[in-house]
């Protein structure tokens, strides 16, 4: 039978049907979710050789990434070196090469490991330190109780001293208690600070005579600057110390303590979700506490590791903790910061790297997500430049102006660090669901579904990502927000009570297809 011979009563109605009556609503073209691409890994040959061969075996000793050993030995040198070595870049741009790393790393990645093994070194040469400093100290203390009683013995002479006499001995008495007060134990030599309060470090700082490192392998020092101990942020030693700003430093009952050029160094190795806690301390980002940091998210080795691998050369261990005591002991005496100069050519390569930054800061380059940041990119590759300087020349690099295969050595570990805080920046400012919304994605495209409910896709996924059917509500909303999936209505209940059915969606027909 063909059309012309139906009744017309069998078509009444038809007319009003459109295709999403007969095959369901049409999809819209999906939203793509935006996978984060591969991060680069840390350049370990930009370093000078003794120190790259340190990294190396100390990252193949412990099965870590070399990215951890390679951000603790730049903080490691700007520790040595911090506040006794300014890079004079052109005119009056200068920059002091202490540093800021942050290497954000899981649980059971042998960060202790890494850091004992590079930080050792660095404690024996403060401990030689403190030895040498024993005399210095110990004159002072006997010159000072000296005084003291000289001063005790001239203020009782002047008290029963004959009218005529006393106020010549009265002088005298002031005079000497006046040296006194002018006279100072030095402190007991220190480097390296762990879970200090912001007070802390400024008396720290001030005796020390304006620097100290603050290394750790947990990230404690975050929650100290979010407000542990004073219930509120407090991160304006932090400022101050990274761009060597004056502390002054008042307390009632105490002696004002000024610092003129302060100099921290930080070095941490942290779980990735301090970084998210980071960016949520109030001003961190506004003040910005955030683009001090230079980030690293290394891929772990966890599930990959080499049992059997090959113990750290103990020749390649013993040069390093020569050239960094030689360099922590050459520093230790200045007290006017050394300048390093730049060669011509290392001035052309800086100005190089600086044009590309300025090219991608606008409101339509790749680092206006990172804006605040990069606006100190070209800054931390001069400090950065510093610290192989000194690494290549732990004798006399003072002596020496930078070259270009040094400055070159120090943009590319600027591009690691940059790829590494677009991608920091980019987790901050992301939906928590993004990355478990793209592991899921990739789920349904596998299994090509065309539908399934919440409780069958619960069943096909890892309970370490999600340990309740409750972790998938806004993975879930989140990709029907962006048209991958969408829920079915449910069926009508029969009024029987009982468990109600699980969510049944629909997946793109992308998905079905496996694309």
């Amino acid at each position: 039978m063909t059309a012309n011979n139906v009744s017309p009563d069998l078509w009444e109605g038809f007319d009003d049907l459109t295709a999403e009556d007969i095959a369901g609503p049409v999809w819209d073209e999906p939203v793509p979710l935006k996978a984060r691409p591969p991060l680069p890994p840390f350049p370990v040959d930009a370093l000078p050789p003794w120190l790259a061969n340190m990294v190396r075996g100390v990252a193949e000793e412990t099965q870590t990434p070399a990215d951890l050993a390679g951000c603790l030995a730049l903080a490691v040198i700007a520790t040595a070196a911090g506040g006794r070595v300014k890079v004079c870049v052109r005119g009056h741009w200068r920059e002091p090469v202490n540093l800021y790393t942050a290497v954000a790393l899981d649980p059971g990645n042998r960060k202790s490991a890494v850091f004992d093994l590079m930080v050792r070194p660095l404690l024996a040469a403060e401990k030689a330190l403190i030895e040498l400093s024993g005399p210095v100290r110990a004159e002072a203390e006997t010159t000072i109780r000296l005084a003291k009683s000289a001063a005790d013995k001239a203020a009782g002479r002047a008290a029963g001293a004959e009218p005529d006499q006393r106020a010549a001995l009265t002088a005298e008495a002031v005079q000497l208690a006046q040296a006194v007060d002018e006279m100072s134990v030095p402190a007991v030599p220190q480097l390296v600070a762990d879970d200090v309060t912001p007070e802390n470090i400024g008396t720290l700082l001030y005796e020390q005579g304006g620097r100290i490192s603050c290394l750790s392998a947990e990230g404690e020092l975050f929650d100290i600057i979010a407000g542990r101990y004073s219930g509120k942020p407090n991160m304006g030693m932090f400022l101050k110390g990274h761009a060597g700003d004056m502390i002054r430093v008042n307390r009632q009952g105490r002696e004002a303590q000024h610092i003129d050029v302060p100099a921290v160094t930080i070095g941490l190795a942290v779980q990735p979700e301090v970084l998210d806690a980071l960016s949520r301390i109030d001003g961190a980002d506004g003040r910005g506490l955030l683009a001090r940091f230079l980030y690293s998210k290394p891929l772990s080795l966890v599930g990959r590791r080499n049992l059997s691998p090959d113990l750290l050369d103990e020749q390649v261990a013993a040069a390093y903790a020569q050239r960094l005591g030689g360099l922590t002991l050459a520093l230790v005496g200045w007290t006017d910061p050394a300048l390093l100069q730049l060669t011509p050519e290392a001035d052309a390569v800086l100005l190089a790297f600086q044009k590309v930054t300025e090219s991608r800061l606008g409101p339509d380059g790749s680092y206006a997500p990172i804006v605040k940041w990069a606006s100190k990119r070209d800054g931390a590759v001069a400090r950065i430049a510093g610290l192989l300087h000194l690494a290549a020349h732990p004798e006399d690099g003072w002596h020496k102006p930078i070259d270009a295969a040094t400055m070159a050595a120090a943009t590319t570990l600027g591009d690691y660090f940059t790829a590494h805080a677009l991608d920091v920046f980019d987790t901050m400012s992301a939906d928590p669901a993004h990355d478990a919304a793209l592991d899921v994605l990739a789920q349904l495209v596998t299994a090509s579904l065309a539908q399934f409910t919440k409780r069958e896709l619960f069943r096909m996924l890892r309970r370490a990502d999600f340990p309740a059917i409750g972790d998938l509500d806004p993975v879930l909303a989140l990709l029907e927000e962006h048209g991958w999936i969408r829920q079915v209505p449910p069926p009508p209940r029969t009024g029987r009570g009982g468990r109600p059915p699980s969510p049944r969606y629909e997946t793109h027909p992308r998905i079905a297809r496996g694309v």
